[in-house]
């Protein structure tokens, strides 16, 4: 019989035992092997990785025996007063603010829509949410002030099983906030701490407002899931990614103007700093921007003021490299939520969807794109990679034209992982061996050490017994999660026999887990599968491959890929040598990324942003092999890894791109790969093998740290957004944003009227030749003047800037210099104005200039941030000439 009532009931602690409560409730103990090992004390047999429910679970007979059980105890309190120091105590970001004298801001609010802290609380899907919990937990570990805020999905993501025919099955499990490590804000008088949101028609959406702490930082999560909502606004927050285009758009205004409404009621309740920096995690948060000029307009700036003084504290992070992965609605969807009778009253409509507008050629006027929003409302941008920084200033170069897009202002910081949560404790215990238990804690979390040397010390012999001992242990997990995944399948443990014998834990081991869309390339290694199952069962050199991941439930496309490979991994033949493992999550990846010897990537370059998995695996002395995408195109050398050669280019079709690409990592894998890892030295060891994982470790190690990515966001985008917050206040605000209007009213009437360059003086008399014949010499120096038009504005509302550089066949510039140019005269009777200024020829070869107008003021985050530039007609151009080609 079903109950009618589901309700929650609270075990009730001993007094001695009172600090599990606190160290329970706060998800350090994810990342934190000693406490994870006290609560696997209490009972070893239902342990399950999750305190919250071990102490649900526990009988209070084993409490009892607890409270009097001395050493029990005072692992207890030792653990208890090592989360108050960490929780309290000085870290990297307040010796940093000491040292910078209260540069870095008082408070940063990070806003993501799924966060990955740990499989007891599944609010992730993939990459993005991973990135998310990572970035919060290594912000802890550092003392960043940050808030974290996201929605609390009652559904979570699905969760995934295989038919007997391999066909992806999704599971919705109901989540109950109570059994998870969770409290609910709380007003002063007791009650539920709620955000509203006004909705057409009159409608109310209301959250509840739940509280994750993890470690330093609380994170926020937002709950439709409310008595006095109606029946459908209370499945706002059911599921993530999940419903369709208003479902999306309620759960994405929730996010945004909801969790801003948040982060104020907890400021208010709990006394933490307001934030400087608002971080918008992708676009799905990216009305945040929005609620923000709200309050702004609410305290008597306008709407043009009120978007400058949110721009200058706010980041906006894109993760995706495709057009298709960014969140578009339509524009007549987005009018309904907003102005009169809906969210933000009071606000013309027609500003709220000018700033998500595709202006660029072959953008869709219709649609609204989250992701242009999102680039509008912050004055600082970045990728999640040097690759991916580079494809997302072409993907995004019309929203600023005219100007190269090595210009458009979008950065990159490169992704890390947050190497306490991912390394295996049995890595985390080698290092502690060689250099300490609190120095290698700090060398995951903090890092900043440019190698981990320490790692070159370790004996050829400890690192393979390492080696091997994960790798058995990934045979093991393979194996019991088979069986269960076959069970439900509807197998009989009659026919299961042959799981005994599915992989080895001395054969090379290659992992492949992610998310399923096409462009990951999930069945590329099935494209020869012939060559493929010779691999799998070569008598000297064999491999075996163990794979994982889900595709979207609405993907029908994925779940083929899915089954294709199911299909392959069930044939008797090479069923032990390769395996597919549903429901891939944090908990399955924390075994698989340690177990395995090789992690494969073979994404369409350049596709993948950044691609993690890798890292992790790379932590765990696990070898990359991988196509130049994302971080591994920065950060690959042949010291550590292999790159699978690539055919991206219009030249060659799709299918047979595959085919070559294919074929490349069956080479790879025939020839170098196995033959390194079972090629033996002197003493029985595979040495060479042994060094690249030395070199892994010692090289990859600190780079791909989320220590490193948290400190790159302190110091290149939160502190100068903080200074250009506190700069920006209200008068400020009002003078830039009128500077703009007087800036854009006028650009038509700007304009380069005459460029010329002449040898300068000390250079006439070795010379007769006129400048720009044909050639000129290197060190010389020309005398560039330039006449311009400037309309209405002044020269303090402009800079007049020389370009130079290489030129290409077609007479582009490339790798450019700029020099800025001064005035020298004007304005004339037709109100133009002369700048003039020397061009140094520190180059050889092919070589030219151009001359620009861009608007200048000291609040200006980039020269291009208004996207307007002046060059020169081409006659003018023309008339200047293109030197030393």
């Amino acid at each position: 019989m079903k109950a009618i009532r589901r309700f929650t009931v609270r075990p009730v602690l001993p007094d001695p035992l009172q600090p599990l409560s606190e160290l329970a409730r706060n998800l350090r103990w994810s990342w934190h092997t000693g406490t994870r090992e006290l609560f696997q004390s209490i009972d070893p047999e239902s342990w399950s990785g999750d305190p919250v429910r071990l102490l649900g679970q526990v009988s209070t007979a084993r409490l009892a025996e607890l409270a009097d059980d001395q050493r029990f105890l005072r692992r207890l309190r030792a653990a208890a007063e090592d989360l108050r120091e960490y929780v309290e105590g000085p870290r990297w970001y307040q010796e940093q603010g000491r040292e910078q004298n209260a540069e870095l801001p008082a408070g940063v609010a990070y806003f993501s829509p799924e966060f990955g802290i740990t499989a007891a609380l599944p609010q992730y899907s993939g990459g993005l949410g991973i990135l998310a919990g990572d970035h919060l937990k290594a912000a802890s570990d550092l003392g960043v002030p940050l808030i974290g805020v996201g929605l609390l999905y009652r559904h979570g993501y699905f969760r995934q099983s295989l038919s007997r025919d391999g066909w992806q099955q999704e599971h919705y499990p109901v989540l109950d906030p109570h059994e998870l490590p969770l409290t609910p804000l709380r007003e002063a008088d007791g009650t539920a701490a709620q955000v509203t949101l006004a909705l057409p028609g009159g409608r109310s959406l209301r959250a509840h407002v739940w509280l994750a702490q993890v470690g330093r930082v609380p994170l926020l999560l937002l709950d439709s899931d409310v008595e006095d909502n109606d029946l459908g606004d209370r499945d706002v927050t059911d599921r993530l990614y999940g419903g369709g285009s208003e479902h999306r758009l309620l759960q994405e205004m929730l996010l945004g103007i909801g969790g801003v409404r948040a982060v104020r009621t907890y400021c208010r309740l709990t006394g933490h700093p307001p934030p400087e920096v608002f971080h918008t995690n992708e676009g799905h948060a990216g009305f945040l921007g929005l609620e923000r000029i709200r309050e702004l307009t609410d305290e008597g700036l306008d709407f043009d003021a009120g978007l400058e003084a949110v721009r200058a504290g706010t980041v906006f992070t894109t993760h995706t490299p495709v057009p298709a992965g960014i969140d578009r609605f339509d524009r007549e969807l987005v009018a309904q939520h907003f102005g009169d009778g809906a969210e933000l009253a009071g606000i013309d409509v027609e500003r709220v969807l000018r700033l998500g507008m595709e202006t660029y050629p072959g953008g869709e006027p219709n649609l609204f794109n989250m992701a242009v929003m999102g680039l509008r409302l912050a004055q600082r941008a970045n990728g999640v990679s040097t690759l991916h920084g580079r494809v997302s200033r072409d993907m995004f170069a019309g929203l600023w034209p005219g100007f190269d897009a090595d210009e458009v202002p979008i950065g990159s910081v490169t992704n890390g992982v947050h190497a306490p949560t991912w390394v295996a404790p049995e890595v985390f215990r080698l290092g502690a061996r060689q250099i300490g238990e609190q120095r290698t804690q700090d060398a995951l979390s903090v890092g900043g050490s440019e190698r981990w040397d320490s790692v070159a010390e370790i004996g050829d012999q400890e690192i393979w017994e390492l080696r091997r001992s994960l790798r058995e242990r990934l045979v093991h997990e393979v194996r019991e999660r088979l069986a269960v995944s076959w069970r439900q399948r509807g197998a009989a443990a009659t026919e299961l026999g042959w799981l005994d014998g599915v992989l080895d834990p001395d054969v090379l081991t290659i992992g492949f887990a992610r998310r399923v869309p096409s462009y990951k390339r999930l069945t590329l290694m099935l494209r020869d599968r012939d060559r493929l199952m010779e691999l799998l069962l070569h008598p000297e050199r064999p491999i075996q491959i163990v794979v994982a991941g889900k595709a979207h439930p609405a993907d029908d496309g994925g779940k083929r890929l899915v089954q294709e490979l199911v299909r392959f991994a069930d044939d008797p033949r090479v069923r032990h040598r390769i395996v597919f493992l549903p429901d891939y999550g944090m908990a399955m990846a924390q075994k698989l990324y340690p177990g395995c010897d090789i992690w494969l990537n073979n994404p369409l370059r350049p596709l993948e942003a950044c691609g993690t998995s890798g890292m992790k695996a790379a932590l765990n002395g696990c070898l990359n092999l991988s196509v130049l995408d994302g971080w591994w195109d920065e950060w690959f050398q042949p010291d550590f890894g292999w790159a699978v050669p690539t055919a991206d280019g219009t030249a060659v079709d799709a299918d047979r791109r595959d085919e070559l690409e294919a074929a490349a990592l069956y080479d790879l894998l025939e020839r170098r790969v196995a033959p390194r890892f079972y090629e033996r030295g002197p003493e029985g060891l595979p040495d060479r093998w042994i060094d690249m994982v030395r070199r892994t470790l010692t090289t990859l190690g600190p780079k791909v740290l989320a220590g490193r990515m948290v400190r790159e966001y302190v110091e290149g985008l939160y502190a100068p957004a903080a200074h250009a917050h506190r700069a920006l206040d209200a008068a400020a605000a009002r003078e830039l944003a009128a500077w703009k209007g007087r800036v854009r009213a006028a650009w038509p009437y700007v304009a380069v009227d005459h460029v010329e360059a002449s040898a300068q003086a000390d250079q006439v008399a070795q010379t007769d030749r006129p400048v720009g014949a044909g050639t000129e010499e290197l060190g010389s120096t020309l005398a560039l003047r330039v006449r311009v038009q400037l309309g209405e504005l002044r020269p303090e509302d402009v800079e007049v800037q020389a370009v130079t550089g290489r030129v290409d066949p077609e007479d582009r510039i490339t790798d450019a210099a700029v020099t800025g140019l001064k005035p020298a005269a004007g304005p004339d009777l037709e109100g133009r104005w002369i700048y003039e200024g020397p061009l140094a020829l520190d180059r050889t070869g092919p070589f030219g200039y151009t001359v620009r107008i861009l608007p200048a003021h000291r609040l200006l985050a980039s020269g291009a941030e208004l996207g307007l530039v002046a060059v020169p007609s081409e006659s003018t151009g023309e008339a200047a000439g293109v030197l030393m080609r």
